[in-house]
């Protein structure tokens, strides 16, 4: 699908460069039990790749050779790959945080039921994909029945303590829009999905999560399709704001695909858009034990601006909520 796709430029997003390394976003796998409409990824039941054994080994090699604080797990469903376990447990007896990016539905998938448990003895912090608290909203961007399922685990969860009150155990929603617009001010729509979710469902969680649909991969398919993918882009650059820059998750993050090769984040390796920061044309996950990545350049495209538009958009939601 990226093939069909407008071709993106570098010249008018503004030249970034590194800070310190605090992240590694992961992605183990494409392959995802859900096939949603906005997934930038392409996942779904039938995509087979997955990182391999021996670069699960390395990851870890890493984790214990950089000082990085936090391990982001993402795919796919990363729930799905068969060391999701082994690798969280690791990462966790070394201090890192651990956050795994969940679509819920996978809590009661076959052979999954004690994922939850696992995920809460473990101390993993769950970022959790709900585009909306309205069932027609959520099964036509994700499917149907999904509503119902996400909010048996969400019921799941909560019982185990996220979400709580004076629980460490931190749960997180995730909303993207359903079409070619931005996202509505983060705190008014997180007391929205708060306030109907507990009325509704008797659900807590600890904080929504805004996040910019990238004109990429099945999203920016559809709106080629659709005809408004020209229309988007001018919308994300006319929100443009120079404030979001120095928050953007690339400037911390280093995105892994599942064959270990390095970007500067999630959406840049969907383009395969390789980090300029290292001396090999296509950085991998074994030059990263010794690199020095800070005040190194950022690979930019006009993607980059759907992360600067309006209040801004990472994966830990806005950049900006003045």
């Amino acid at each position: 699908m990226r093939d069909t796709l407008p071709l993106l430029n570098t010249l008018d997003f503004p030249p970034l460069r590194r800070g310190a390394l605090e992240t590694l976003q992961v992605n183990l796998t494409y392959r995802c039990n859900q096939r949603c409409l906005h997934c930038h990824v392409n996942a779904g039941p039938t995509r087979t790749e997955a990182m391999s054994d021996e670069l699960i080994e390395l990851l870890c090699d890493v984790i214990d050779a950089h000082p990085v604080s936090t391990l982001d797990l993402t795919g796919g469903a990363p729930e799905m790959h068969p060391q999701f376990r082994t690798l969280v447990t690791r990462a966790r007896a070394a201090g890192l945080k651990v956050i795994d990016r969940c679509n819920l539905t996978i809590l009661s998938e076959p052979d999954h039921e004690d994922l939850a448990q696992f995920l809460a003895d473990s101390g993993v912090a769950i970022s959790a994909s709900l585009p909306c608290y309205s069932r027609d909203n959520v099964d036509s961007q994700r499917g149907d029945g999904v509503f119902e399922r996400s909010i048996a685990g969400l019921r799941q969860l909560n019982a185990l303590g996220y979400g709580q009150p004076g629980s460490d155990l931190e749960l997180n929603l995730v909303y993207n829009p359903q079409g070619p617009s931005l996202p509505p001010p983060q705190q008014a729509l997180e007391a929205d999905y708060k306030q109907h979710l507990q009325e509704d469902f008797g659900i807590q969680f600890n904080h929504l999560h805004t996040i910019t649909n990238q004109p990429i991969a099945r999203f920016g398919s559809t709106l080629v399709s659709r005809g408004q993918f020209n229309q988007y882009m001018q919308l994300l650059r006319d929100n443009f704001s120079a404030d979001n820059l120095p928050g953007l998750m690339c400037r911390s993050t280093v995105s892994v695909d599942w064959r270990g090769y390095l970007y500067d984040c999630d959406f840049n390796q969907m383009l395969e858009l390789p980090m300029p920061v290292l001396a090999s044309d296509r950085p991998h996950l074994r030059d990263l034990l010794n690199a020095d990545l800070p005040d190194h350049p950022i690979a930019t495209r006009d993607h980059c601006f759907a992360c600067t538009a309006g209040q801004g958009s990472s994966c830990g939601g806005v950049l900006n909520t003045n």
